[in-house]
């Protein structure tokens, strides 16, 4: 039987292989007993370690931890409380993602749990901040022209907290919360509007902001809305409708740049080199103080 040749290495190859397998054995070391540490620890310890982490702000330990003793201890008393540390944790350290994916199974696991606003209230804290770490940091976008899917579920679990547990802790933020999320909805729609009225689509210009006007009544861009249905009606060249529209304005905001002619301000020309920036704000500088 013909036996496979065997071909020698030469030395600096056999060198390298050698400084490799040295470096995988030792971070494939380091990493096992680090986890290993946490096996076979009693359910006590275990919590009580998972909860010094998160004192100290180690979220991604503490996760690591409370993670270890769910795996470990799946039935008992510390495995609730171990499931919400884990959420929160997770929440802390920014990965709004696996949060929502803890928090949906605890709501499975225990819908009736004395805790179960607090879940709720959680969870529209995460998919608030979901889908807005990369560009908006870098490049201060505003949070009303991304996509407003996990806002709007945001707002849909801050309104469960309020509807269902009125008398919770959390409803009074939650109420807010909807507030902010409610003013950055009309203000999606108003920078929509914008678009329309800067293309002279004036048609969808005055629809958009009916629509705001109808769909977020009371919101902080409500007069924007009054405004941008005059200038569409003016351009259209409705009069009547342009009228009434610029005298509701006077009414109810008299200093509102549109009545003095500076209303919208579009952006500069060198902004639109930037492909990121969208379209300027309608609202201007006016609103920079209540921008987050």
């Amino acid at each position: 039987m013909a036996h496979r040749p065997r071909f020698a290495l030469p030395a600096p190859l056999r060198l390298a292989g050698l400084l490799l397998a040295v470096v995988v054995l030792a971070t494939g070391c380091g990493r096992n007993s680090k986890e290993d540490a946490d096996e076979g620890l009693p359910v006590t310890e275990l919590y009580e370690k998972a909860h010094n982490q998160m004192v100290r702000g180690n979220w991604s330990d503490a996760e690591r931890t409370f993670k270890r003793l769910v795996a470990q201890y799946p039935y008992g008393p510390y495995t609730e409380q171990a499931l919400m540390e884990t959420a929160y944790a997770q929440f802390k350290a920014g990965n709004h993602e696996d949060a929502v994916s803890t928090i949906d199974r605890f709501i499975r696991t225990y819908p009736t749990h004395r805790n179960i606003a607090y879940f709720y209230y959680l969870r529209g804290l995460a998919n608030s901040n979901r889908d807005a770490v990369f560009l908006q940091r870098v490049w201060s976008l505003d949070p009303s022209r991304r996509d407003l899917a996990s806002p709007q579920q945001a707002y849909d679990d801050f309104a469960r907290v309020v509807q269902r547990y009125p008398n919770s802790k959390y409803a009074p933020d939650a109420r807010q919360r909807m507030v902010e999320l409610r003013n950055l909805f009309a203000r999606h729609e108003m920078d929509t509007a914008l678009y329309y009225m800067r293309r002279g689509a004036w048609l969808s210009a005055a629809s958009r902001a009916q629509y705001i006007l109808e769909t977020y009544p009371q919101s902080e861009f409500q007069n924007d809305a009054v405004a941008a249905l005059a200038a569409s009606y003016e351009a259209l060249g409705n009069e009547a409708l342009a009228a009434d529209a610029r005298r509701v304005l006077q009414l109810n905001d008299p200093q509102h740049p549109f009545l003095s002619g500076d209303w919208p301000d579009y952006p500069m020309a060198i902004r639109k080199l930037n492909p990121f920036a969208g379209e300027v704000s309608p609202t201007g500088n006016r609103n920079a103080t209540r921008d987050r």
